[in-house]
């Protein structure tokens, strides 16, 4: 038995976060989509992702007996209720298939997920659903995500000792240390949410953290960093400056001061000293952005939204994005003045203007920001951003 994650025609929902991972790869709070739904169910999980992807996620070996739209949060209750299906039958909730019980090779087209089958047995589930259609709702619903993960990954645990150090305003039980964290005369406010740092995992001195916050693991908030919850941070990220309700999903540096608020930042990027993002436009206005879909500006409905950005980018120390902007997969922004609100793969420049970023050049700079966390781009994902760097972004 096995779970498959189907991307559900979401894929390009999800752009740019999606260009290098199946939509069941994104961390919107402590664990990866996949790896909540292994924790939980205990079987091996797999994916149904784009052709190009297929090689660095590939569909489990174990014979599938069902298949989840991999963009819903995988809580206790519609874990449940997926491993209560039987062949032929359809999870729905609001008119739209949340899963399917496997039949044999045969598995659901796009289509079938916005429509069910009628000749399949709908079973309806009326519990929470937390859906990540749009790059937008990981910060939205983050909050959620950190609550179910630490509830699970928690409970009937007891943390690393809290050094008496630190200032705790509200209850102490919901802050967890896993082995070797270290956090040293901070202030640790979990009134609003869990605060949860990961094996190894390093809070410097004078940082102040308002929960719900999660540091991966071996991850480090730099020396006076101001983290408001709901964020997220994954393994090996580096943080510093003010941060509000942001998500990063792993090995990204945002080490020094500068505002990110409302966003969201693929692997492997490094944001420069003092970059600053906008979160609100001077109207408060909803924000657009640019929707991977329509390839055109999209009303995210939404008052607050910063920067989402995808793997491998970086930007120049003193860079400035305006509310809304999108970067895509490999891109390196840099110099004065606001660069566009949709920079697309393999650019280089800034408000002057751009030109394609070389990418042999992206290789090797993808290579060395790896081997510093002592990683090496292996040859699935090389191809990866082979075939991301000769396609219409």
């Amino acid at each position: 038995m096995s779970i498959i994650l189907s991307d559900a025609g979401l894929h390009s929902h999800l752009l740019p976060l999606t260009y290098t991972r199946p939509v069941g790869q994104l961390r919107p709070g402590i664990l990866r989509i996949s790896e909540g739904w292994y924790v939980r169910s205990g079987l091996p999980v797999g994916h149904r992702t784009e052709a190009y992807l297929a090689a660095s996620f590939p569909l489990p070996q174990e014979t599938a007996s069902w298949e989840v739209d991999g963009s819903l949060f995988p809580t206790d209750d519609l874990v449940g209720a997926v491993m209560d299906l039987r062949p032929g039958d359809v999870l729905v909730n609001e008119g739209r298939a949340l899963a399917f019980g496997a039949e044999g090779k045969a598995h659901p087209t796009v289509a079938d997920w916005a429509q069910p089958p009628a000749f399949l047995r709908q079973v309806p589930f009326g519990g929470e659903v937390i859906r990540f259609s749009r790059p937008w709702h990981l910060f939205q619903h983050c909050g959620q995500a950190i609550a179910h993960d630490f509830k699970l990954l928690t409970d009937g645990r007891r943390s690393q000792r809290i050094p008496g150090t630190n200032t705790v305003i509200g209850d102490p039980n919901l802050i967890f240390l896993e082995e070797g964290a270290v956090v040293e005369a901070c202030i640790l406010n979990t009134n609003n949410g869990p605060i949860y740092l990961g094996k190894n995992a390093e809070v410097m001195e004078g940082s102040m953290l308002r929960g719900p916050v999660v540091v991966g693991d071996h991850a480090q908030v730099k020396m006076g960093a101001k983290i408001y919850g709901p964020s997220a941070f994954g393994p090996e990220c580096r943080v510093g400056g003010e941060v509000t309700n942001s998500v990063i999903l792993g090995y990204s540096n945002k080490g020094h001061d500068g505002f990110l608020g409302n966003s969201v930042l693929g692997e492997w990027c490094n944001l420069g000293a003092d970059t600053n993002t906008s979160n609100l436009k001077n109207t408060y206005g909803n924000v657009q952005v640019w929707g991977g879909p329509e390839k055109a500006m999209v009303d995210t409905g939404l008052q607050f939204c910063g920067l989402l950005m995808g793997d491998h980018s970086k930007s120049g120390i003193n860079t400035m994005f305006n509310t809304g902007t999108v970067v895509g997969v490999a891109a390196n922004v840099f110099g004065g003045g606001f660069p566009p609100k949709h920079i697309p793969g393999f650019s280089w420049g800034g408000a002057n203007g751009f030109e394609t970023y070389d990418i042999e050049r992206a290789l090797g700079t993808a290579r060395k920001v790896m081997e510093r966390r002592h990683m090496h781009l292996s040859a699935p994902d090389e191809a990866v951003l082979r075939h991301l760097a000769s396609i219409d972004r």
